[in-house]
């Protein structure tokens, strides 16, 4: 998988995946225009939407309707180092499900990609080139 974000201007990034695009963009209040979601939203929306379309697949594979499954997400912002703690994610069933169902779509959400991948911290490598490196590599 790869990403890949240009500045647009000031605090205004382009983020390409495939042939999708969307903007990312600070607040006014961090010289922003506030034209698109943060980083730590974006992180967050990610969250969601994977443990949305493990619902959705859970109830899908039941046969039960699946349109209308509802995501939150809210973290904390934590200091020393900066950043985002204490997640919660409420998973909302368009329909009713017994305890037995219940329990299913819980094991089927904790199966979330990005809520693994938060859970077991990967290796993350920095690496800095100015425009020549990144040109001649």
């Amino acid at each position: 998988m790869e990403v890949k974000v240009t500045q647009l201007e000031g605090v205004r990034f382009s983020i390409q995946a495939r042939s999708h695009t969307v903007d990312c963009d600070q607040p006014q209040e961090n010289g922003g225009a506030d034209t698109g979601m943060t980083p730590p939203e974006f992180l967050l929306a990610s969250l969601g939407s994977c443990a949305a379309y493990y619902a959705a697949q859970y109830l899908k594979t039941r046969n039960l309707s699946q349109s209308g499954v509802q995501v939150t997400v809210t973290a904390e912002k934590l200091l020393e180092p900066a950043r985002l703690g204490n997640f919660r994610i409420q998973v909302v069933s368009p329909v009713p499900l017994t305890d037995e169902q219940y329990a299913g779509m819980m094991r089927s959400v904790q199966h979330c990609l990005v809520h693994n991948t938060l859970k077991s911290p990967p290796e993350i490598r920095i690496e800095l080139a100015s425009a020549m490196t990144a040109v001649q590599g």
